[in-house]
């Protein structure tokens, strides 16, 4: 990682307009390695407008061109993908094996739409004779991205490829913890997989100045933004001064259900991992485990067991890297003793421990909490870290009631070997994604995106491109 990152603009890098530098950290030494550029509204109002340049002459090439452009830069992320994932490792904290797997998956958001692009099109409506009635999807324009810090390339990815997929132009500002990949993407892009300046922009800042101006820009048609609901209805006001749409990916306290028929041997591992992946910092994670009574005490003694064969660390070894930023640590810290407010104590972790091999890094142990009701505020509220609740149910309806007694609605886990209760519950459920017997499965093909506070319209899939796009309807008296 370059000991200063600037923004890549109309196929060059550029310097912060201000001259000013945000210090960049690496979590597993929790030290300063560096410096981002602290992006202001006229960095923004340059690429905007290089972005804007650029978007006739990208929404006007063929859709097969474009995708011969997207498939190239699939091929050249998988080919950088050891450098890549090393810059993200540095800037996330993340294990090795998972930096690499979150590069993976970014090149296939790239892949995927830079084939499907291909064949999204109209259709033709039948009016009855004398009338030829069709409707085209067309680009918005510039679509402005804000992406956070817990998986830089892949939620780039997420939304960049549509976005580009469908004929639009993007700036994109992600995380100022994490830009690294960002940037090196955009220039593979630009400089080596022919695609034309000024079509992917990267602008480096702070949200509530670089972030804010991107979607307060006249220009800027559409908005992606992945984050926080507090930011997320920040975002949406802005939007809606400017009538332009948004998609808006935000938090979640997702129930992971697991019923007495479950097998459990599937069913602990699994419930761990829906919580511990990337060190808890996952908007989907399955943070509440609601059990059924009758075997809460079984599964609950499991867990302690399951968790702590985890190994937490910056070994290459490791499964639970560190935490991010120097904020959000603090943060989960705060939890701890927020619990034992609330009469709680942990079934594992539940305080930093002093471990040689973690050093100055944001290290946090996985932590297990029983006896938990929904009324609390380890219940309610988003940790963001690998902080998991254990809450008892009666019987189908009474998983459901707590299941849905949260303001969000971003995904749930059902786990049962029985298959009608399965559709029952998934029914039921208020959640945009719902996993059984597996947390977490899917891929780039399957549509994400929330209920309630978790946010609205969706990434990922066909879905996306919908959502990248804006509908026109012709009819025509023949």
């Amino acid at each position: 990682m370059s000991p200063r990152l600037d923004h890549y603009i109309n196929g060059q890098t550029r310097p912060p307009a201000s001259g000013v530098y945000l210090d960049s950290y690496e979590p597993l030494c929790g030290q300063v390695s560096g410096g981002v550029a602290a992006g202001n509204a006229d960095d923004v109002a340059v690429a905007v407008a290089a972005a804007s340049a650029a978007q006739a002459d990208w929404r006007a090439r063929r859709p097969i061109e474009r995708g011969r452009i997207m498939l190239a830069l699939a091929a050249k992320i998988r080919a950088q993908s050891a450098a890549l994932s090393e810059i993200e490792r540095r800037e996330t904290g993340k294990p090795p094996w998972q930096a690499a797997a979150e590069i993976e998956v970014a090149a296939q958001y790239f892949e995927f739409y830079g084939g499907l692009v291909n064949v999204f099109q109209g259709e033709k409506i039948d009016l009855g004779s004398g009338y030829h009635s069709y409707t085209s999807r067309e680009p918005y324009g510039v679509v402005g991205v804000i992406t956070p810090w817990n998986a830089p390339l892949n939620q780039a990815g997420r939304a960049v490829a549509p976005a580009l997929a469908a004929g639009n132009t993007v700036v994109l500002k992600p995380s100022e913890f994490t830009s690294g990949t960002s940037v090196a993407v955009a220039r593979m892009a630009v400089e080596e997989c022919g695609m034309p300046a000024g079509v992917l922009n990267v602008v480096l800042g702070a949200g509530a100045e670089c972030g804010a101006a991107l979607v307060s820009h006249p220009l800027v048609r559409k908005v992606a933004f992945t984050g926080s609901p507090r930011a997320g209805r920040e975002i949406a006001h802005i939007a809606a001064d400017r009538i332009i749409p948004l998609t808006l990916e935000l938090g979640g306290k997702s129930p992971n259900i697991i019923f007495e028929d479950a097998d459990l041997a599937q069913a602990i591992p699994g419930a761990v991992r829906a919580f511990i992946i990337n060190a808890g910092q996952v908007c989907l994670a399955g943070t509440r485990l609601l059990v059924q009574r009758s075997i809460h005490d079984q599964v609950v003694a499991g867990l302690a067991k399951a968790v702590q064969a985890f190994k937490v660390g910056p070994g290459a070894d490791a499964m639970v890297g560190a935490l991010t930023t120097p904020a959000q640590y603090e943060r989960v810290k705060q939890w701890f003793q927020i619990a034992r407010d609330e009469g709680l104590n942990a079934v594992v972790g539940g305080e930093v421990v002093e471990n040689p091999e973690w050093g100055q890094g944001w290290f946090m142990p996985p932590t297990v909490y029983a006896g938990v009701t929904n009324d609390m505020r380890i219940a309610r509220e988003e940790v963001f870290g690998p902080v998991l609740v254990v809450i008892p149910f009666e019987d189908e309806a009474d998983a459901v009631r707590i299941a849905n007694d949260t303001e969000y609605g971003l995904a749930a886990g059902i786990w049962t070997q029985n298959l009608s209760r399965a559709h029952r519950i998934a029914a039921s459920v208020e959640a945009g994604q719902i996993y059984v017997n597996e947390y977490g499965a899917g891929g780039v093909e399957t549509p994400l995106g929330g209920f309630k506070s978790s946010g609205y319209g969706r990434e990922k899939g066909i879905e996306a491109l919908h959502h990248y796009t804006q509908l026109k309807c012709v009819t025509i008296k023949l």
